[in-house]
């Protein structure tokens, strides 16, 4: 069993969880996995895309400069960190694959996005690669709370696969939520306007490159045929982008810190605090059914 003490704050552990989803032909029959929402869906498969490839940036970061940290603490984060993303980028990648067969212009978008992270690497300095990880993932970690909120609305009836996917995708960014920022402070203590700039230059990444996925998703899709259709699904992206911006409102304060986020403290989603002990109870997390949610929500 994978006991530990419940948590006080979602932030107090970082286990890594070495999950690997099946993701083969036949078994996921839809990207539009959430029947509650199908916008939602293609949002965040949208969303999807260049994530794995910021993960392994964020990876490629961590390894490079974590030498120049000298708290054991944060060290020891950083390696957490370092594990739960490299999952994520590994079934992520799987499940963009398996989109670019229902869109065949997803492929060129997905390899353009590694080609991004691979060049800004390899031409930006130190302090960019680690402001970059940081703005990032302050978007990342409120997106987790923020469909972990909203989860009856977004995705209570789903594939179970890819449902299951993304809850534990919201469940740890939620958990690692704060290291790159501590990584960043650690690094650059006095440069808080810096820090400002990179959460500001990463939201319109993020939103610069879901809305071209987004894109040629609505267009490949049958049901997005009429006009009104359109509208509704620009609408959902607009309104959830609107969501993400307005909950980074509180990150740009000088005192600020993810821990104490006004959405993310000691009152955790209780999503995430089933699936946690779910987990811990050895339970296959690699599906999550409608049943199996009624009764990881009793655990």
């Amino acid at each position: 069993m994978n006991a530990h003490p419940v948590n006080a704050h979602p932030m107090d552990h970082i286990p890594v969880r070495p999950l690997k989803f099946d993701l083969a032909e036949g078994q996921v029959a839809d990207p539009l996995w959430s029947r509650t929402n199908p916008e939602f869906s293609m949002f965040i498969n949208a969303l999807g895309v260049h994530v794995p490839h910021f993960e392994r940036f964020l990876v490629k970061t961590m390894r490079a400069y974590r030498g120049d940290i000298h708290d054991e603490k944060l060290l020891g984060e950083v390696q957490a960190l370092i594990g739960q993303e490299a999952h994520h980028a590994f079934n992520f990648v799987k499940w963009t694959a398996k989109m670019g067969e229902k869109y065949p212009s997803l492929p060129a978008l997905d390899q353009g996005a590694q080609n991004y992270f691979a060049k800004i690497f390899a031409k930006k300095d130190k302090k960019f690669h680690i402001g970059f990880t940081a703005g990032y993932e302050t978007f990342t970690f409120l997106g987790g709370m923020i469909i972990l909120n909203r989860y009856e609305e977004l995705m209570e009836d789903a594939d179970p696969t890819i449902r299951a996917l993304w809850v534990w995708h919201q469940v740890e960014e939620v958990e690692h939520g704060g290291v790159a920022f501590d990584f960043f402070k650690a690094s650059y203590p006095n440069s808080e306007a810096y820090r400002r700039f990179m959460v500001l230059f990463a939201f319109l990444h993020i939103c610069w490159e879901t809305f071209k996925a987004y894109r040629i998703m609505v267009k490949g899709e049958c049901r997005y045929r009429r006009l009104k259709d359109k509208l509704k699904a620009w609408k959902f992206f607009a309104l959830f982008a609107w969501d993400l911006a307005y909950a980074s409102l509180p990150v740009f304060a000088r005192s600020y810190h993810p821990r104490n986020h006004p959405i993310c403290n000691g009152e955790q989603n209780p999503i995430a605090l089933a699936w946690r002990e779910f987990y811990r109870q050895d339970n296959d997390v690699l599906t999550l059914d409608n049943d199996k949610m009624t009764s990881l929500l009793k655990t």
